[in-house]
């Protein structure tokens, strides 16, 4: 390497590459050699030019005659097994997470799923964000064509000076000028300047579909956390009106005795702090049910409202004692927020190919067509036409200095996002890991919380026997029931905590992103139960993707039959299904275009 050249990474050997640069490597994958008159052009510029860049001819041709890096999938720290991988509540066989709520087997969370993917806005940014990706994308492919091309003509009446110098010899000082012509540039892709723009478009598309797979993941999850939480506080609800029946019994006992003179009205006050401050907990317990519930409207796309007629009073959703979570591996293809960073490293290491072009010559062929007269109806004539057509070429020799540092900056935030993406691999791994352990200690906790339950009830009842015959003090009747009102608290907590945890398990594990792919799939037995309409329903894509309508417009309503929403000018999008696995449920990209909602979400 030139001593008195800046070193790029294209200069430097992997192995003296310092982290988090090592990670990842910008060399090329092979490809077939094409040949072509073009192509040999293009490599005649190549090499004047093979000074001050860093792709060599060979690595050019490699590249299919762009320049610049070829991108692959960097590496990603995975643990090979879970923490928990031998206990057999966690099962290391790949399942079909797609519908993972209806292990909890309640119709009342299920419409609500429903529901969120058809109101929730923050799907609907998503799905918009979708639109914009797909538009830029379309963008870059129309600059595969001629850049401009553009139609121009014109009249004009016009007058010359009879004062100016030589004037004497003009025959005509008023004319008429009529034009008219058509212009045309067209900037040769010699180097893949423009092939690379348009990899970055798809990649961004790509990553755009995945984060609205992601927001979806999370809506479910956070419909189902909400909803289990909505449960846990009407059993906690329910269990402090219990202990208030019985500390009110207990107060009248104190009251009845103490009237009898056989105790204190120390017993009477301690009994009254006791119902009251159990009393008190009602309030904060109604208040925390208004949160959940106000929380689960804005999921749902609604304004806060009453849900007490929707959800009416039932058990906290009782999950399996065992789950299957697969191995840690599948996150990279299962987690949509994982493949979304990974598709952002694939645009930013396509920008580094674009960067690159600017150390060639941009060659350009550049056209114009017209006809000029002074009498409109002489504009057509053979005579009036006038034209031109050749190359051209611009090179910017003298600007190095910044195109080689962008270059670098290009390159620099590949090597950012790449370690963005292994950190997204992390937090996955952890999500899923604090997941299956909330899950497992949750059901052990509740196991022993169970028994502290059942025991402490029958404490108070012995207890208030032995008081009423006083063979025991006041004091211990109010710490038992204080206690018992404890006990049951905790035992809701750990019981919605066991739910919140499976919940955790197969959110961290990206489960439920393919019910946009057939949105009623799973559905099927919820035709008989009743969901209160909530307006008419938007029309969905073959992806089953909402289709937002535009602003200022009602969402419009889909027919039964209706087909499929598809794009039939867009020449890109319909052409590559997902790979779905049927028996893990995981659907898989094979490729920047292998996109279900590329040409179906318009």
């Amino acid at each position: 390497m030139d001593a008195n050249k800046a070193p790029s990474l294209c200069d430097i050997p992997m192995s003296h590459l310092s982290p988090p640069e090592q990670v990842v490597s910008l060399s090329t994958l092979k490809r077939p050699r094409r040949k072509g008159l073009g192509r040999w052009l293009a490599a005649g510029a190549l090499s004047l030019a093979t000074c001050t860049g860093c792709t060599s001819f060979r690595e050019y041709v490699d590249n299919g005659y762009k320049v610049g890096p070829n991108y692959f999938r960097p590496e990603a720290p995975v643990a090979p097994d879970w923490i928990d991988a031998a206990d057999e509540r966690v099962a290391s066989e790949p399942m079909d997470m797609s519908q993972w709520w209806s292990m909890f087997n309640d119709p009342v969370l299920d419409s609500l799923i429903v529901e969120s993917y058809d109101q929730n806005l923050t799907l609907r940014q998503a799905g918009f964000r979708i639109l914009e990706a797909r538009a830029q994308r379309n963008i870059q492919v129309g600059n595969l064509f001629p850049q401009t091309q553009t139609a121009s003509g014109g009249y004009s009446r016009n007058e010359l000076s009879k004062r100016n110098q030589n004037t004497s010899f003009i025959p005509t000082r008023f004319y008429n000028q009529f034009t008219v012509g058509f212009n045309l540039s067209w900037e040769l892709d010699f180097w893949g300047r423009y092939r690379r723009a348009v990899e970055s478009a798809e990649a961004d598309l790509d990553a755009s579909i995945e984060g609205y797979d992601a927001v979806l993941v999370t809506l479910q999850g956070d419909i189902a956390a909400s909803y289990v939480e909505v449960r846990t506080i009407q059993r906690q609800l329910k269990l402090l009106q219990a202990n208030i029946e019985l500390q009110q019994q207990t107060l009248d006992l104190a009251k009845a005795r103490a009237n009898a003179g056989l105790t204190s009205d120390l017993d009477l006050e301690q009994a009254q702090s006791n119902l009251s401050q159990t009393q008190a907990a009602i309030p904060q317990s109604e208040a925390e049910l208004r949160y959940a519930t106000n929380t689960l409207c804005i999921l749902l796309g609604l304004p806060p409202t009453q849900l007490d007629a929707r959800l009416g009073v039932a058990a906290i959703p009782t999950a399996p004692p065992s789950v299957a979570v697969g191995i840690p591996a599948e996150l990279l293809a299962r987690r949509p927020d994982v493949r979304r960073a990974e598709r952002q490293a694939a645009a930013q290491s396509a920008r580094i190919g674009v960067a690159t072009t600017d150390l060639y010559p941009r060659i350009a062929i550049v056209g114009n067509i017209g006809s000029s007269s002074a009498r409109f109806q002489t504009l057509l004539h053979d005579q009036s036409f006038f034209g031109s057509i050749g190359p051209s070429y611009n090179w910017q020799i003298l600007n190095y200095g910044r195109v080689k540092n962008n270059i670098r900056l290009q390159e620099a935030l590949f090597q950012e996002l790449v370690a963005a993406y292994q950190q997204t691999v992390l937090k996955a791994e952890q999500e899923a890991e604090n997941g299956m352990v909330r899950f497992l200690k949750a059901q052990e906790r509740a196991a022993a919380l169970q028994v502290s339950v059942t025991a402490s009830e029958k404490a108070v009842k012995l207890a208030l026997t032995q008081y009423q015959g006083g063979l025991v003090d006041f004091n211990r009747i109010a710490l038992l029931e204080l206690n018992l009102v404890q006990q049951q608290d905790l035992l809701a907590q750990a019981q919605g905590n066991i739910a919140m945890g499976v919940i955790d398990i197969y959110r961290a594990l990206g489960g439920g992103w393919e019910h946009r792919l057939n949105p009623q799939q799973s559905f099927e037995d919820l035709q008989n139960f009743p969901v209160p309409a909530t307006g008419p329903q938007p029309v969905r894509g073959q992806d089953g993707i909402p289709v937002p309508a535009p602003a200022g417009e009602p969402v419009p309503v889909a027919p039964a039959d209706a087909p499929p929403l598809k794009d039939p000018d867009d020449p890109i999008e319909n052409d590559a299904p997902t790979n779905k696995d049927a028996q893990s449920g995981r659907a898989r990209v094979s490729d920047s275009k292998a996109v279900a909602l590329r040409g179906e979400f318009e």
